[in-house]
């Protein structure tokens, strides 16, 4: 995001100090979730974190959400600070890919990689009180950590607490997979049509937390106006247990929806704009669709990875970063394997119960 989410962590900590028990007290649901953070892999950095219970999502929600990242920093500091301070909000400075398949019986998979500078990387379980479970991938980056401040601490913990609010892929327990990816030099989104607001990230939550399909998905942004994070262009593959998959877009600020089980980083919206975002994402589109077509849409999650390997970053098409993570989603089975910084040998799996 090129404005990110940065709490006043001093003043935070002040305030535990010197109310003691009381503040345990007020504040013992944000230190338990605290308390789950775990670091599973060091070289690179890669956390855990469990926020199962209430994270402000539907009181986010029902003040109107937010159309800037300034704005939900507001909120969510009010959120966990319980009112106590204002927020700051500090500066940060992709090509990703997705597709989505079936394995030979029935079973549905979606592939994702995110292509981005180096991060370091939380996966985040949610089981919110009236949503769905999820487990969504977050750039630690994204919300105000750097190489040198990370949530090794209870004091550098608390920030972490604002992460459901940032997923840029993910999947609830009902199977639907949702993912960011960007189209560069396209504009930005901001839709003014007297509907609530949200923001990118915000829009993967409000997914993940209440649609169970793509029609639901759907119906659920038409519901709000769409702002665009990072100040740039941003398109949603979507994609369920029951096999659509489609590509949510925004051009001119009206929202397109396109079946799509393969999205890059140009527009596939029919029409003029079809195709702008860069040769190297149609070369990368050229290579997953045309796996995706040679199998007749039948690819098993080892075929999935396979091919998220073929296009990471380094493979010639975003040679200045690296594919930061892969993630295979198995739809049908409710479990997702991770790999981080193009190292496919190792693997983190984790289950999505259903």
């Amino acid at each position: 995001m090129k404005k990110v989410i940065a709490i006043s962590l001093s003043a935070i900590l002040a305030l535990l100090l010197v109310l003691g028990t009381s503040a345990y007290l007020m504040f013992r649901k944000e230190i338990g979730v605290i308390n789950t953070i775990k670091m599973i892999n060091d070289n690179p950095r890669l956390y855990t974190m469990q926020y199962y219970g209430d994270y402000g999502f539907d009181g986010f929600l029902a003040q109107g959400g937010a159309k800037s990242n300034d704005e939900l920093a507001e909120y969510l500091t009010s959120y966990i600070s319980k009112g106590f301070y204002k927020h700051t909000v500090t500066e940060n400075s992709g090509g990703c890919s997705t597709i989505a398949a079936e394995n030979e019986s029935g079973e549905r998979v979606f592939g994702r990689n995110f292509d981005w500078e180096d991060c370091a990387v939380m996966i985040v379980e949610t089981a919110p009180p009236n949503g769905y479970r999820s487990i969504s991938t977050v750039n630690l980056y994204f919300i105000g950590y750097s190489p040198d401040y990370l949530p090794d601490s209870l004091f550098n913990s608390v920030l972490a607490l604002g992460a459901p609010y940032a997923p840029l892929d993910g999947m609830n327990e009902k199977g639907l997979c949702v993912a960011d990816l960007i189209i560069e030099d396209a504009g930005e989104t901001h839709q003014d049509t007297g509907k609530p607001n949200i923001t990118t990230t915000t829009a993967i939550r409000l997914l993940l937390d209440y649609a169970a399909t793509v029609d639901e998905a759907i119906a659920l942004l038409e519901q709000y106006n769409m702002h665009s994070d990072m100040g740039i262009m941003h398109h949603l593959a979507i994609s369920d247990a029951t096999g659509r998959s489609i590509v949510v877009e925004y051009i001119d600020n009206i929202m397109f929806v396109t079946d799509a089980p393969v999205v890059t980083n140009f527009f596939l919206t029919p029409g003029e704009w079809f195709g702008f975002g860069g040769e190297l994402s149609k070369q990368r589109y050229d290579i997953l669709y045309g796996a995706y077509t040679e199998n007749e849409g039948i690819l098993d999650e080892q075929g999935i990875k396979n091919i998220l390997r073929e296009v990471r970053s380094t493979n010639g098409f975003e040679p200045q970063w690296v594919t930061q993570w892969s993630a295979v989603y198995s739809q049908s089975a409710g479990t997702v394997t991770f790999y981080l910084k193009e190292d496919f040998e190792k693997e983190y799996g984790f289950q999505v119960y259903r």
